[in-house]
């Protein structure tokens, strides 16, 4: 059964406080409400669905310091941040730290509902896009250690001749080696499984040596 996502406020003023949660809920949202960012941080189970609405300006931890915090503790809960005072260099530090936005005070209801809702739908993707680089790291996981080494060279774009004189073995070898890898990775051409190394290891970057065979 899914989790309900939930959208959580954090501000130190209760009347805003509990402004964004009523909203919320007429929004058919569940709500949780904290009055400052220590209370959020020690009351949040990671990996929660939902995302944070939180203003700038509170008494101890603000909420660009929030969100700093919740990067380092690697947390991509998505982050709605509020202010009464909206500067340029206030904006620019909330959206490169991965805000969907900075709106400020007072701010329509419909604006911050079509946040509240960009936000929750950048949760959904975020967590099917976890979903199936786990599913494809499993699909990896299942390949022997001699068709990786395989696997590795053709998504780097060498062609089967060219992977068989390198491997010391027969083309034929490689040909058979390369249909087990496409069987067991589920696809059906080197661009589905170059796409799928990439998402499964966006780090992994292999050299590419030549065109590869399609």
């Amino acid at each position: 059964m899914a989790i309900e996502p939930t959208v959580y406020v954090v501000d130190d003023q209760d009347e805003a406080r509990m402004s964004v949660c009523a909203l919320a809920r007429s929004m058919g949202l569940r709500a949780e409400s904290f009055s400052s960012a220590e209370e959020f941080l020690q009351g949040y189970s990671k990996g929660q669905p939902g995302c944070l609405v939180t203003d700038v300006w509170m008494h101890g931890m603000n909420g660009l310091d929030l969100q700093e915090r919740l990067r380092e503790r690697n947390i991509p809960i998505p982050v709605v941040l509020l202010t009464a005072f909206a500067e340029t260099p206030l904006a620019v530090q909330a959206m490169k730290h991965g805000a969907v936005t900075l709106l400020e005070k007072p701010c329509e209801k419909s604006q911050l509902c079509e946040s509240i809702r960009e936000a929750l739908d950048r949760d959904v993707q975020r967590r099917a896009d976890m979903e199936t680089r786990q599913e494809y790291r499993r699909r990896l996981a299942t390949l022997s250690s001699a068709e990786r080494e395989v696997l590795d060279l053709v998504v780097g774009g060498v062609p089967n001749r060219e992977i068989a004189k390198r491997l010391g073995k027969n083309l034929r070898a490689v040909e058979e080696c390369r249909g087990a890898i496409f069987a067991k990775t589920q696809v059906d051409s080197v661009i589905q499984l170059a796409r799928l190394v990439m998402i499964a290891e966006p780090n992994a970057c292999p050299d590419s040596h030549s065109k590869s065979e399609l």
